[in-house]
């Protein structure tokens, strides 16, 4: 795994810019801390910093095709490497290296844009064109790994992480409000937006292609629920585990030591019992644990690693830690978010390097493909509920859906169709499963500022997504729907990135996510809905592979959804001095991005106990993940700009 940045410009020689190459890749050195290479010519200049993991001695980056006229930088991994390589090699190609970033740049020689179909992986790539100039980029099926890209007076950047293209601009970035206005109803960003102007993402399974100073983006995957198969169980079973048995198989492919996250829930309890199948030998897992009780499943992460026989080590987190590395979290994910749960995440990676892994399989992914999430189950809910909407029983059956949230569990009728009777009826919409979320998280931007609301306050974000749904989505089931909508938004945008890769990176950590091989996601896509949620118990096809292979304790506890304390955030002993001085009127006004009256009511509420709400708190958060994010990124940009670029252990240094 690695980080990668780049700056073209076909019509100015740009040489010069060296050392702002090698800013852009200091800035992001902990995505790969063992070593760095650089490709500088006349109108390009792109370089890699690496995490050794495949052929740590012969994959320095960048790589050249045989005819060297295709160079590479890469950031990921392609797990069928090996049969690729099998397959140029009858072709006559022949390779230096080992590592699949040469099959890669190999491939891409061969096949052109076409190669992307053949891969199984998760990357993020940029290959220049010597003979013609042009520079093409691609990102995996799903957006595991970042790439973004900007356009400024004629020249191209590119880069794994946002703050690598900051380090090209002298002058501070500006909010994009449209993003902020997304990201305050979907909790993400809709690509290509990014919450600053003028810097994009490119989408999950697209390519882009620079040739004469445009831009080109072409889609080349998308998951479909269009064709349900016609299958029974014991063929779903007997298919679903000769697959997944594969995905973890090929993500053990490693040159250095693999471990594994074990939360204690069903989906990475499964993922290392397959390792463990596949290679018996000692194992070491990972758990994150938690000082308050509603949110800690230590339990069940030890009777999981006791039952698989793994080596097993564990971090609780305290609130204090969350509160202190909070705005090192905002600095990483480089967004607002309305949870503290990339936190944790951060110190489980910080725990799996400590203890000198650089690899972990996780269970992410599952929850998407096989309807694992509770909005599933609430929206079979709302639709039984929907026709009898005055009925004081069918809404009842939600509290059993959010035990965790006091608000919601201990709610009486009358409160209930408050919270889940938004447009209740409205079954036909092709949002009805995401609508209350959609809604309630919307409510936020109440304590929006004039300046964000301006020219926006009719701006309905909804109206991105219907233009970005399939053609024949109006045809899918409801479960389907809802699938499609989580994955491409939930998932992609936030779970893989905020609590994902970026949180893992910024500990020079590799995870790899075997229920998001694309085979599994398309085969899942293809199950009839009662294999996935049957009635209302979730990853039905996965419980029954995994009955009396893993505790029994674990197939049939309920979803329990991952979440982190928030209320001691800006109250109590554990608060941190940063967060209230983010928090200071003079800062709120100062940097125009919310209403100071409403944030002093916000903030008296918390320090008042006074019926704190979901939607209080996802305020909070998303409140001060902004305000750290302008801190760091715009207020403070000249001071966080220009790292130290001795970080940097250049290995490859090429002209061309």
């Amino acid at each position: 795994m690695c980080g990668i940045a780049g700056i073209w410009n076909p019509s100015q020689k740009i040489a010069h810019h060296k050392e702002i190459l090698k800013n852009m890749l200091a800035r992001i050195y902990y995505r790969g801390p063992d070593e760095c290479g650089m490709l500088t010519s006349e109108h390009l200049l792109m370089g890699n910093v690496r995490l050794n993991i495949i052929d740590p001695k012969g994959g320095t980056q960048p790589i050249c095709d045989q005819t060297e006229r295709y160079w590479i930088v890469f950031n990921g991994e392609i797990f069928n490497y090996i049969e690729l390589r099998d397959e140029l090699e009858k072709k006559g190609y022949r390779h230096r290296t080992q590592s699949d970033t040469e099959v890669l740049v190999q491939l891409y020689a061969l096949y052109g844009e076409k190669s992307l179909s053949k891969l199984n992986g998760q990357f993020a790539f940029a290959i220049w064109d010597k003979k013609t100039g042009d520079l093409f980029l691609a990102r995996d099926r799903v957006g595991i790994r970042p790439l973004y890209y900007a356009f400024q007076n004629g020249t191209f950047l590119f880069a794994s992480e946002i703050k690598s293209i900051l380090e090209f601009q002298e002058q501070s970035p500006k909010i994009n409000p449209q993003a902020f206005h997304q990201i305050f109803t979907f909790w993400t960003s809709l690509t290509p937006n990014t919450p600053f102007s003028g810097i994009y993402e490119v989408p999950p399974g697209h390519s882009l292609t620079v040739r004469e100073g445009k831009v080109e983006i072409k889609k080349y995957w998308e998951v479909s629920f269009s064709q349900v198969k016609d299958i029974n169980l014991d063929q779903a079973l007997e298919e679903f585990d000769a697959l997944l048995y594969d995905a973890v198989k090929l993500r053990l492919r490693s040159d250095v030591p693999v471990g594994a996250y074990l939360s204690g829930g069903i989906d990475s309890t499964a993922t290392t019992r397959f390792i463990k199948k596949i290679q018996p030998a000692n194992l070491q897992t990972f758990s994150i644990g938690f000082e308050e009780s509603q949110y800690d499943e230590t339990n069940f992460q030890n009777q999981a690693s006791q039952h698989l026989n793994t080596t097993h080590k564990g971090f609780t987190c305290t609130n204090e830690d969350i509160a202190e590395n909070f705005s090192r979290i905002i600095w990483h994910t480089e967004t607002p978010v309305l949870r503290t749960a990339p936190a944790p995440m951060y110190f489980l990676a910080r725990l799996v390097r400590d203890n000198n892994i650089k690899v972990v399989i996780t269970g992410e992914g599952a929850d998407e493909m096989l309807a694992g999430y509770n909005i599933f189950k609430e929206t079979i809910i709302r639709t039984f509920w929907s026709k009898d909407p005055d009925s004081k029983y069918r809404a009842l059956l939600l509290k059993k859906l959010y035990p965790y949230i006091p608000y919601i569990a201990n709610a009486n009728p009358g409160m209930l169709k408050m919270f889940f009777g938004y447009r209740l009826e409205d079954t036909s919409s092709p949002f009805y499963s995401h609508l209350i979320r959609w809604n309630n998280t919307s409510r936020i931007k109440n304590f929006f500022s004039h300046e964000l609301l301006n020219g926006h306050a009719s701006y309905y974000p909804q109206e991105d997504i219907s233009s970005r749904l399939p053609d024949d989505f109006n045809t899918w089931e409801p479960l389907a729907k809802s699938q499609f909508l989580e994955m491409n938004l939930f998932m992609s945008g936030y779970l893989l990135s905020s609590q994902g890769d970026r949180m893992s990176m910024a500990n020079s950590v590799e995870g790899r996510y075997p229920f998001l091989d694309h085979r599994i996601i398309e085969f899942c896509a293809s199950l009839p809905e009662k294999f996935k949620l049957n009635g209302l118990t979730e990853k039905f096809l996965l419980k029954k592979l995994m009955a009396l292979k893993i505790p029994e304790d674990i197939v049939k506890r309920s979803k329990q959804a991952y979440r982190a304390p928030i209320s001691h955030m800006i109250n109590g002993s554990k608060s941190s001095e940063r967060i209230h001085d983010i928090l200071n009127v003079s800062k709120i006004k100062r940097f125009g991005l919310f209403d100071p009256f409403r944030v002093e009511g916000l903030k008296t509420k918390y320090y008042r106990g006074q019926n704190i709400s979901e939607m209080d708190d996802m305020a909070l958060i998303g409140i001060i993940s902004s305000q750290l994010l302008y801190d760091q990124f715009i207020e403070n940009h000249k001071k966080n700009s220009q790292p130290d670029t001795s970080s940097l252990n250049i290995k490859k240094d090429i002209s061309v």
